[in-house]
């Protein structure tokens, strides 16, 4: 390999929603700048991400792609079944540094520059170790990333009032957080290792040489614009990053159903790679797709009490065909227009699929960015993390969605509202606003990537401070 060419080493944190979008960002450095890419995975589930094909370069990638699979750690001394996916994520991240450290300090040529997410921030220490440019990549909005990067500066007085008594929490130059949309890290007590944790960080994300947004100008304007005036640490929003269309798929029986459907009659049901939901409300959501009358592809998950993020960290593909958490009866009385699909689903050929006209969505923010995309008006069905913001942004700013809503804020949410957002979506007149602004969307975020757009310039000024990165520890400066 020649030393001149730029090498850029990606980590990935466990989880599909965190995998995917750092090897979107893998593929999109080896196509549009040539350059090398190694790709460091990090994953509690080796056996079923094994039997995936996410760990194979693709064929045009030639000898510039590399993925690593880090060993296997063992996080079961952290607690039980109680236990979060995110101090599973934490935990299994730090302890596999000296993994990632032994695989860097082996390579013959060693990285121009370490990118890692959130959860991969002890890396950077090892970027500085080996003189490797720091950056960090955010899988989600702009928005999300300001209140990040604000939170350890807020007052606690403010926390306080947002936590206790419902209070807007205000984010400079952005859009307030209301409460129903607010994030869990603020229930938090200070002293809780995580949030040390968290607020760590968030420090350290602000002494890199930048973080790279998976947005674009044009989608965010104003939150962009507030990040790049506080001048904390350079902003390139390189967004729309998705995975493209594999032409292997179709053939699939999903897709030979969807071929037999009028065009936009579809409403595609998919609560993502992590989401689950209650017994009682998988119930709700079969009869409120049946009340709709409307064509739909459900992806369906066993249910899981209390926990809305019960399958984040499961990586496999594998069905449970048993469906018996459906109303009776459920699956013969909708056969003739509708499609159950246990576990998994090619998801971004099917909302490319010209019968699909609407996604009730849990506002993960890779599915919304394929949703977009493909110009496909949703349903704001909002779990965990952050994607209560995503689900406010998206229906109160962006009019992308509309939003379910329960009666209370924690009860299930109903049948006929499920019936009447379905039919929102797809048929009725209220919805028309929506379907048309998602297909300037669609053509807004094409022309972000484009030679000369927004997101094409932002990726080319990264790929520049690496270029001249390399020349000058060549030139030994």
């Amino acid at each position: 390999m020649e030393t001149t060419k730029s090498h850029i080493a990606l980590l990935a944190s466990p989880g599909m929603g965190h995998l995917i979008p750092v090897l979107e960002l893998a593929k999109h450095l080896v196509s549009h700048q040539s350059f090398k890419v190694t790709v460091f995975v990090v994953a509690t589930d080796h056996a079923s991400l094994a039997n995936t094909h996410l760990l194979q370069s693709p064929a045009d990638s030639g000898d510039l792609l590399d993925i690593v699979l880090l060993p296997f750690i063992d996080v079961s001394d952290i607690g039980g079944p109680s236990v979060s996916f995110i101090a599973t994520i934490v935990t299994t991240v730090l302890r596999s540094m000296p993994f990632l450290r032994s695989e860097i300090s082996k390579m013959e040529f060693r990285p121009t520059a370490l990118v890692v997410d959130l959860f991969g921030t002890d890396a950077l220490e090892i970027a500085d170790e080996y003189n490797m440019l720091k950056f960090v990549f955010i899988a989600s909005t702009a928005w999300f990333l300001a209140v990040m990067l604000c939170t350890p500066e807020i007052d606690r007085k403010e926390i306080d009032e947002h936590v206790k008594n419902r209070k807007p929490l205000h984010i400079p130059g952005c859009k307030p957080i209301k409460f129903k949309h607010s994030l869990d890290v603020f229930f938090m007590d200070t002293n809780d290792p995580f949030y040390q944790g968290y607020v760590e960080a968030i420090n350290k994300m602000s002494l890199t040489d930048g973080i790279l947004v998976n947005t674009w100008d044009e989608l965010e304007p104003t939150t962009l614009k507030a990040l790049r005036e506080t001048k904390k640490v350079p902003i390139y929003p390189i967004g729309p990053l998705v995975r493209p269309i594999e032409k292997s798929v179709f053939g699939n029986e999903i897709i030979a159903w969807l071929d037999k459907q009028p065009k936009q009659s579809v409403i595609y049901v998919s609560f993502g790679s992590g989401g689950t939901l209650s017994a009682q409300q998988v119930k709700e959501l079969a009869w409120g797709l049946e009340l709709s009358q409307q064509r739909f592809v459900w992806v369906l998950r066993p249910p899981t009490e209390n926990d809305a993020a019960g399958t984040f960290l499961a990586l496999g593909t594998g069905s449970d065909a048993t469906l018996d958490y459906l109303p009776d009866g459920f699956p013969a009385r909708t056969q003739d227009r509708g499609l159950l699909v246990p576990m998994w689903a090619p998801q971004v050929e099917v909302l490319s699929h010209p019968s699909i006209g609407g996604f009730l969505t849990h506002c993960g923010w890779n599915s919304t960015m394929e949703s977009i995309v493909n110009g496909v008006p949703m349903i704001a069905w909002p779990l965990y993390a952050e994607q209560k913001m995503n689900a406010s942004m998206l229906t109160e700013d962006i009019g992308a969605s509309i939003r379910v809503m329960a009666v209370e804020s924690d009860a299930a949410v109903g049948r006929e509202e499920i019936r009447s957002v379905v039919r929102k979506i797809l048929v009725d007149r209220q919805g028309q606003n929506i379907r048309s602004r998602i297909k300037e969307l669609k053509d807004n975020a094409a022309n972000a990537l484009a030679k000369g757009g927004s997101s094409y310039n932002s990726m080319s000024q990264v790929a520049n401070i690496c270029i001249q990165h390399l020349k000058t520890k060549a030139s030994g400066a």
